[in-house]
């Protein structure tokens, strides 16, 4: 049995989802006529309390719709040194908006409102006029760590005193609303624009979803026109979309309990001087007397996948497609492991 604990990106489709998928009505998305794609649209809209919502191919690209939204030529755009829309997305915030960038420290990958009003630049010449603040829920470099709605209310008053949008990359924001047991809709009323990703924890095979108000989101098909992710029958997509919404919200406390667990495993291996604070499906691992090169081979050698994620860092994500078994068999494998 191979254990692939790459990503949560990894998984496929339950037998149900593709049944959904198989039988789903489609039409000529472009056009607006694909009926499973607007289902799923106002589906989710109405899940976070927002107006309207666009799907689109990826979770890069409906971050890079949103800051192409919320930024024009010489802006620039607050967020965590290490978050995805600045280390993941090819440099897009740069060659998609024209935009800078101003980079913040934060502890397990969040940031608070006094840092973000430190980081707001003066109305003055020499400097790019600061128009959006991005977060990330959960935050990916920080081990899946989460933001409350008490971290974020904050910085949703900051923004709305100082004229800045507020943008969420949630693509596991389900993951962490079922830890914090806050609603959708509390978190749709905090930000202008909010991106979920149906391929990660909800298990779809593709897709994602910004949402936001009626009047970004006609821009937002516009943008995603000239980039090229205007699809047609994208229904078959879709479907799984909304099956996921309806079956794989609930699980998703599962992969949180099966993450515990594995990183109590890997603390016991003697080259293991640290394992993040897990709260959610990510493991961050860090390495003392060996390189993340050296485990993963390793690992590879025992048919268990992961991901580099820093000089002495590799991570591991659980997924609907990691069981009790394959738990139990990752914790066989790696207590053999020696160097």
């Amino acid at each position: 049995m191979i254990i692939d604990l790459r990503s949560d990106t990894v998984t496929k489709p339950t037998a149900g989802m593709k049944e959904a998928m198989f039988s789903a009505a489609v039409g000529d998305d472009v056009f607006g006529e694909d009926p499973t794609v607007n289902a799923l649209e106002v589906k989710a809209a109405k899940l976070f309390g927002m107006e309207a919502a666009i799907f689109c191919p990826s979770g890069t690209m409906t971050n890079q719709i949103a800051i192409r939204l919320h930024t024009r030529i010489q802006a620039e755009v607050i967020c965590h040194k290490y978050s995805h829309v600045y280390l993941y997305e090819g440099g897009g915030i740069m060659s998609n908006s024209l935009t800078s960038v101003k980079l913040l420290e934060g502890d397990l990958g969040k940031i608070t409102a006094d840092q973000i009003k430190a980081a707001i630049n003066p109305d003055d010449v020499h400097a790019p006029e600061t128009t959006l603040v991005s977060l990330e829920n959960t935050m990916n470099k920080g081990g899946g760590s989460i933001y409350t709605l008490d971290e974020i209310k904050p910085i949703k008053e900051l923004c709305i005193e100082n004229g800045l949008k507020l943008h969420l990359d949630g693509a596991r924001l389900f993951n962490a609303l079922a830890e914090s047991g806050e609603s959708p809709e509390d978190w749709g009323a905090q930000f202008d624009t909010i991106s979920i990703c149906l391929s990660k924890g909800l298990g779809c095979p593709v897709g994602s979803l910004l949402l936001g108000s009626k009047v970004d989101i006609k821009r937002a098909r516009k943008v995603r026109k000239v980039w090229g992710g205007g699809m047609r029958q994208a229904g078959f997509l879709a479907a799984a979309g909304i099956y996921a919404l309806d079956n794989h919200l609930n699980r998703l406390k599962e992969d949180h309990s099966r993450a515990r667990a594995l990183g109590e495993m890997l603390l016991k291996l003697p080259f293991v001087s640290e394992v993040f604070p897990v709260a959610t499906n990510i493991v961050i691992a860090r390495l003392e007397g060996i390189s993340p090169e050296e485990f993963m081979n390793k690992l590879d050698e025992r048919q268990i996948k992961s991901v580099k994620f820093g000089p002495d860092l590799v991570r591991f994500v659980t997924h609907l497609d990691f069981g009790d078994e394959g738990l139990e068999e990752f914790g066989s494998r790696v207590e053999q492991i020696s160097f």
